[in-house]
This record gives C-alpha cells, sequence and structure tokens, in this order.
C-alpha cells in the first residue's frame, strides 16, 4: 500500500528545489550535435493522411529551461513542466505564462475531475496532486514500504485508475535507491499501489489503446516499445516487443507517448516525433527543431499536438484526433 498524505496542503521546501539541480543535470538529454529543423518524414503514404504535407510547425512559447509534461485544460491554458527552473507554469495560447508551483524536477502531468493537476514529481519520489493555488498533497510515495525511484509519467486508464512509470532516471545524485528495480505501478481510488511490472530497464512513457486493451510502454535505455495485454482488472501480462527508435541517445529517446481515436501512437525518439500504427509499423517522423521530451493533444476538439522541447513549446495541428478514456482522470 502506499503512504498517502493526511495533511492538509503543502508548499516545496526549498532543500527540495536545490536537490532538482543536481537531478536534472543527469537526465536531459544532450542537444544533437547537428543543426537541426523541422521536417515531415514519411515513411508509409499512411503518414500524410495523419499529418498533411501543408502542416506547419507553431511556436506557442520559448525560454524555459527544459520542458515536460504539457496537459491542456479546457480553459485554453496548457501547463508545463520545467525540470531545471524547477516550476510548472500555466501557459496562455499567446505565449504568456505563469508560474503555478515552484517544484522541484516536475515531470508528466494529468488533470482530475477536480481541476487538480497530478504530477509525476521526481525529487519528492512520489505522486502528488496540485490545487489551483499551488499546494499539493500526496498521493502515493511508496510501495511495500520503500519510496519510489523517481515517477516519471503518468495515464488514466480505462478503469479511471492512474498508472505511471517508476524509473530513475531524475534519482538525485547520492540518493539511495529503496526499490531495486524500475516498475510500472497501478494507483488505484482508494490509494492502494500494485507493481504491474518489473521486466524494463527504465520505463517511461505510456499509453493505452482506445479500446484498452493494450498498454505501450518505452524503455529510455533499449530505445524500445513494450506492448502488454491489460485484464479487466487492470492486471497486464504477455510483455512483447512492440518497435525500436534506434539513434544516437544524444539525438534523443523514446519518452512521452499518446495514442490518437485510430489507434496510431505518437512518440518522442530520435529527432522527433515518431508515428506509429496499432500493428507496429513506423509510419513517419515528425523533426524538430529541438528535442521533444513529450506531447498531448490540446484545442477543443483534441487535434493539436502540444510538444515540449527543450527550451521551447510548439504545436501542430492534424488531420486526426486525440483520444482520452476521460477528459480528466476521476479524483483519487
Amino acid at each position: 500500500m502506499s503512504s498517502r498524505s493526511t495533511a492538509a496542503c503543502f508548499r516545496v521546501p526549498p532543500v527540495l528545489i536545490a536537490l532538482a539541480v543536481v537531478a536534472a543535470c543527469g537526465r536531459q538529454q544532450q542537444p544533437a550535435a547537428s543543426p537541426r529543423k523541422y521536417a515531415l518524414e514519411a515513411a508509409d503514404k499512411q503518414f500524410w493522411s495523419l499529418i498533411p504535407r501543408e502542416t506547419k510547425l507553431d511556436t506557442v512559447a520559448t525560454g524555459f529551461g527544459f520542458t515536460e509534461g504539457p496537459v491542456w485544460d479546457s480553459s485554453g491554458v496548457l501547463y508545463v513542466s520545467d525540470e531545471t527552473i524547477n516550476k510548472i507554469f500555466r501557459v496562455h495560447k499567446n505565449g504568456t505564462r505563469e508560474s503555478l508551483i515552484d517544484l522541484g524536477d516536475p515531470d508528466g502531468n494529468i488533470l482530475d475531475a477536480s481541476h487538480r493537476l497530478i504530477d509525476c514529481a521526481s525529487i519528492l519520489r512520489a505522486i502528488i496532486a496540485i490545487t489551483p493555488d499551488g499546494k499539493y498533497t500526496t498521493l502515493a510515495d511508496r510501495f511495500e514500504g520503500h519510496r519510489f525511484n523517481s515517477p516519471n509519467d503518468i495515464i488514466v486508464g480505462p478503469d479511471g485508475a492512474y498508472y505511471f512509470t517508476d524509473p530513475t532516471l531524475d534519482l538525485p545524485k547520492g540518493t539511495p535507491q529503496e526499490i531495486p528495480f524500475q516498475g510500472i505501478y497501478r494507483l488505484d481510488a482508494s490509494g492502494g499501489i500494485r507493481l504491474l511490472a518489473k521486466d524494463m530497464s527504465q520505463p517511461n512513457g505510456l499509453v493505452f489503446s482506445p479500446d484498452g486493451k493494450h498498454l505501450y510502454v518505452d524503455d529510455s535505455d533499449r530505445q524500445n516499445i513494450m506492448v502488454y495485454d491489460v485484464a479487466p482488472d487492470g492486471g497486464i501480462s504477455n510483455g512483447r516487443h512492440f518497435g525500436d527508435e534506434p539513434g544516437p541517445k544524444a539525438d534523443g529517446v523514446p519518452d512521452g507517448m499518446k495514442v490518437d481515436v485510430a489507434g496510431n501512437i505518437y512518440m518522442t525518439g530520435p529527432r522527433g516525433i515518431w508515428v506509429w500504427d496499432e500493428a507496429g509499423h513506423h509510419l513517419g517522423t515528425i523533426a524538430l527543431p529541438e528535442q521533444p521530451a513529450n506531447l498531448n493533444w490540446g484545442d477543443p476538439d483534441y487535434g493539436t499536438l502540444y510538444i515540449t522541447a527543450q527550451t521551447s513549446v510548439y504545436r501542430i495541428r492534424t488531420a486526426t484526433h486525440g483520444f482520452y478514456f476521460h477528459e480528466r482522470a476521476t479524483k483519487i
């Protein structure tokens, strides 16, 4: 079972923000050696039915440290984590931003039914809920009495529970690893934690297929993607290879991923965003001027991909629409 906070709310202690600098230094992908630019690179003609040839890349905002965890809010605001500035921002479509919380090394995010932002707080080694006034409560920080490594990305499953990855990518230097593996977990409405798998080296991004029957998880260390069968009780089994995203790690590794209504997968990887069909065929790549870490669907029709890429937030319109089991997660 998890350790769940019974206190009202907290603000992040400055010492934890300072520790985030140490963690972030070892985590971030280095810029590619050669100059980069935006390009659409089709490997299959189906790619053009999803990302039309005339699609333009827009810069929403820039001047960040290292962006992660984009989440679209129906009010027209995008929540963005900054792992080096150690804040979560509200970013408006005109590029203006405001700080929501000072938080050491924040990572992946989702919104719940009460409009709380649910964050993978790396330095806290926890899943936390953040209120609109910038305070937080801890939802889970331990498995079987041992502290998590550094929760990285989180999604909502077809059952309304939270599913998250716990690699060591953001474990602060000098901090002991209490769990001797890097796991995939399920957090239920009562605060219960269930270990789903521990067979990956550095599990990172994850997403469910639209029918809820498969869970895709990528591995930033092995640079591949696994797919698991999903049981009615939320368990996963039959983990198997789905695809690879090879290339120099300086060009980027598998990280965040999302799915569209047809089951196509959009995943960050070397040089940009790799687009896959549900059968594991690489359809093409959206090459970007900065290496992306994560992405999410936004705008009222979920037809825009918002992309967090190093110092900037970008967006592109697509010819498809993003898929979610809920517009927002149910409250835990």
